[in-house]
Order: C-alpha cells, then sequence, then structure tokens
C-alpha cells in the first residue's frame, strides 16, 4: 500500500468540508483551479493529493462534487459508523459533546466518562457521564475506536494509558501535555495554547 504523508490526509477534512459546501449549494461540478483559489491553495497541490487516491478528475470538466464527496467519505473511513469516547466532563468535554449532536456524520461521541464523582451520572444531552471503571467494558461493548482527551495535563497519560488497555486505535489529546503511547495508537494533539503562540509570532 502507498504511504501517504499526514500532511495529505490532514488536507483530506478540508478538501471534504468546502465539498459539502458546494453540494448544499447544488454546485455539481468544480476545477482545480477553482478549488484552490477557494481554498487559497495551489491547484496543482490539491491534484496531487487526490491523485494519491485515483483520477477523479476530468480534463475540462474537473471534479464531480457528489463523486468525490462519496470517495474522499470512503477514504478518510467517514462512511461507516466510527464510535468516540471522551474523557473529561469539564467545560471543553461539554462544548464537543453538545457540537457533537450537531454534526451530520457516522463519527459520534457515544459515551462520555469522568473520575469525579459529583460529574459521574450527570448528563450531556443524551449522554450520561459514567465513572473511569466503566471505560474498558463500555469501549469494548460499543467497539468505540477514538477516544478524544480533554482532562487537565497533570491526568492526561493516565487517561491514554486507560484506552490503550481498553483497545483504541486512535487518540485526540485537547490536554497540553505529550503523552506517550504504543506506535502503533495514532494520536493528534489539538494545543490550543500553541497555536495561539505560534500566531503570535505573525503580529506586528
Amino acid at each position: 500500500m502507498k504511504k501517504i504523508s499526514e500532511a495529505v490526509v490532514r488536507r483530506l477534512p478540508i478538501y471534504l468540508r468546502f465539498l459539502n459546501e458546494l453540494h448544499v449549494r447544488n454546485i455539481q461540478t468544480i476545477s482545480s483551479r477553482d478549488f484552490g483559489e477557494r481554498l487559497g491553495m495551489n491547484p496543482a497541490q490539491i491534484r496531487k493529493d487526490l491523485n494519491y487516491f485515483g483520477e477523479f478528475g476530468k480534463k475540462g470538466i474537473g471534479y464531480d462534487v457528489p463523486y468525490l464527496i462519496e470517495k474522499i467519505q470512503q477514504i478518510l473511513k467517514l462512511d461507516q459508523t466510527i464510535h468516540v469516547a471522551l474523557v473529561g466532563a469539564g467545560n471543553l468535554g461539554h462544548a464537543l459533546c453538545n457540537y457533537n449532536i450537531y454534526l451530520k456524520s457516522n463519527m459520534k461521541i457515544t459515551a462520555v466518562f469522568d473520575d469525579f464523582p459529583e460529574k459521574v451520572g450527570s448528563q450531556i444531552n443524551n449522554l450520561i457521564v459514567q465513572p473511569m471503571s466503566e471505560l474498558t467494558k463500555t469501549v469494548q461493548s460499543q467497539a468505540i475506536r477514538i477516544g478524544i482527551i480533554t482532562v487537565p495535563a497533570s491526568e492526561a497519560q493516565n487517561v491514554a494509558d486507560a484506552f490503550v488497555k481498553a483497545g483504541v486505535e486512535a487518540i485526540l489529546n485537547f490536554a497540553p501535555s505529550i503523552i506517550k503511547v504504543p506506535q502503533e495508537i495514532k494520536v493528534h494533539h489539538a494545543d490550543f495554547t500553541t497555536e495561539l503562540h505560534s500566531l503570535a509570532y505573525y503580529l506586528d
């Protein structure tokens, strides 16, 4: 199987979101040039990214929007149901669960956990906050494949260890700390502070 760089994989959801916007507006085709201009990207880069997975465009016509949406969803495995668990029922955890309910996607947060007794048993939309002692059982019974960490930095590694033990395949870490997991577990870090600090570099 051809090795695809992480940078390419990270751009695919951007393409998918844009194509969905076009689909809502009933736009059926788009050229790579218009694709690039609308996203502020080099059209050649978009063509190269998509060509890793097949020949999706037609010369002189461009890309068929509904077809490309379907193909990118398949590439990202979004054509199948993916269950997600979240640990950390604080403000950020609540916000993610609240956002989750409006997602028109097969990827859904289906379980939420916390270690604080006062949070266990509370409800976030249609989800009941469960104790950490139920994590492994729930992950396995619901076939949960991705874990989200929204706990303080001091607890992030413990939660990551629990996710790994339970059998998740990937982790999205919002805690401002680096977590260590086995090589086969994919981790993405979403650190707001790091992003803000990098933006500060560009200020006058």
